[in-house]
């Protein structure tokens, strides 16, 4: 398979898109396996999807085109993630490693970073779990979300440190062992870290360490691994009104908390587990959140619940394309996909034989639409122009004497930053 390297190179900002120099100076003979043969959908540029994730391009070639050639722009990869829960037992499904391999760019490890998973008991410390996952996202060439540091709901909080919790010191020191054994371990590894998670739906360590608890956890996690984006994730707050504990309102405020008392907050994660959603409502929370904090959102375990595979998949696509839609998005992980490997059974985009039902076909539909795609000749100017989503692209040029490819990238961004690309 072609692998195209982008080349480095900048030069000055200019208005209303992206240039790209692309000097024709020699003709190359590459046999591409990319597959030209279809044109996926496109949604009017209006749309408020076009003006978050579009950008007007502008080609540029050196020396101009020759007499005849033709231009043809294939889009590599959508700068907008899509990731997927993994665990150690889906990895070993040939079916499932092949889908998420294939259609999935971020994971998240279902249990194998939970303190209770590698420290069930005290002093008893496993992260074979953890470095298997790790491997195997490496070897696909998949950054992973880090899931969870600590868990603040009672419940979810194992035996042993449960037991310790009325005593302060103790269970002030397994904390700061925890989060020394983990980020020792794993700084660097991770570009996300949910520090403490649910914190709307649980206060265990607050109500036994003070309600600076949570920002100290922040703070140490900031200073034992500085590169990883540090975010508070929970549920229901993208849903509207079913939940008292956690409306936008109260997500707004816990963040408010934290950076008050010095965390140095990264990031919003909104689990999405979501049964029905409305468009208009996941908007909404998504704006209230945006406008009061400031922050990235990521959607960090998404599953949609409906036991009709084509009406989940009408659901699925309201929750995406409001996630798309939205510049404070930057990425959708879905909670797993596989049928009889979900969490919630009703949820799957994939039957157990790796075949796809309603519900992926949208997925991969969606993620269709979302590449971009264009064809021509160059203007009287030696121009081509055209729209397209952030990503990696590779262009094309055709001539009578041979083809040129040219990798660029299509950054986020209003005004427009000339880019070179050179042979």
């Amino acid at each position: 398979m072609m692998r195209v390297v982008q080349p480095e190179g900048a030069g000055a900002a200019i208005e209303g898109g992206v240039i790209i120099h692309i000097y024709v100076t020699k003709i190359l003979t590459i046999s591409s396996r990319l597959d030209y043969s279809s044109s996926p959908a496109t949604d009017a540029d209006s749309d408020a999807t076009t003006q978050v994730r579009k950008r007007d391009v502008v080609l540029q070639f050196g020396g101009g085109l020759p007499a005849g050639a033709s231009v043809r722009v294939v889009q590599l990869d959508n700068a907008f993630p899509l990731g997927s829960c993994i665990n150690g037992e889906v990895i070993r499904i040939p079916a499932f490693a092949d889908f998420f391999t294939a259609h999935f760019d971020w994971a998240v490890f279902q249990n194998e970073l939970k303190w209770s998973w590698t420290e069930p008991r005290r002093g008893q410390l496993s992260y074979a779990g953890a470095d298997r996952l790790l491997d195997f996202c490496d070897r696909a060439g998949k950054p992973a979300r880090g899931h969870c540091i600590f868990w603040a709901v009672d419940g979810d909080v194992q035996q042993w440190v449960r037991d310790v919790g009325g005593d302060r010191g103790q269970l002030a020191a397994a904390v700061g062992a925890r989060l020394g054994g983990l980020l020792g371990r794993y700084a660097g590894r991770f570009p996300h870290l949910d520090v403490n998670n649910e914190m709307l739906h649980g206060r265990f360590f607050r109500d036994r360490l003070g309600d600076g608890a949570a920002a100290r956890m922040f703070g140490e996690a900031a200073r034992l691994d500085p590169a990883a984006a540090l975010f508070v994730n929970d549920y229901n707050v993208e849903c509207g009104g079913g939940d008292p504990r956690a409306t936008p309102e109260k997500y707004v405020e816990l963040i408010r908390g934290l950076r008050r008392g010095g965390a140095r907050v990264g990031g919003v994660g909104l689990q999405g587990h979501v049964t029905h959603p409305v468009g208009e409502v996941i908007c909404g929370a998504l704006d209230t959140l945006a406008a009061a904090t400031g922050l990235p959102v990521w959607i960090t375990e998404l599953d949609v619940c409906e036991p009709d595979d084509a009406l989940r998949a009408d659901d699925l696509e309201v929750v995406l394309r409001e996630a798309f839609a939205h510049p404070a998005v930057e990425g959708v992980v879905l909670w797993g996909f596989m049928e009889g490997h979900m969490w919630r059974p009703d949820a799957a985009l994939v039957h157990q034989d790796g075949t796809v039902n309603d519900a992926g076909r949208r997925f991969l539909d969606l993620r269709r639409e979302w590449i971009s795609d264009a064809r021509g000749r160059g203007d009287d100017d030696g121009q081509f122009k055209f729209r397209g989503f952030h990503g990696t692209y590779v262009a094309q040029v055709a001539t009578t004497a041979g083809k040129v490819l040219k990798a660029f990238t299509v950054d986020k961004g209003d005004a427009g930053t000339r880019l070179s690309c050179w042979t």
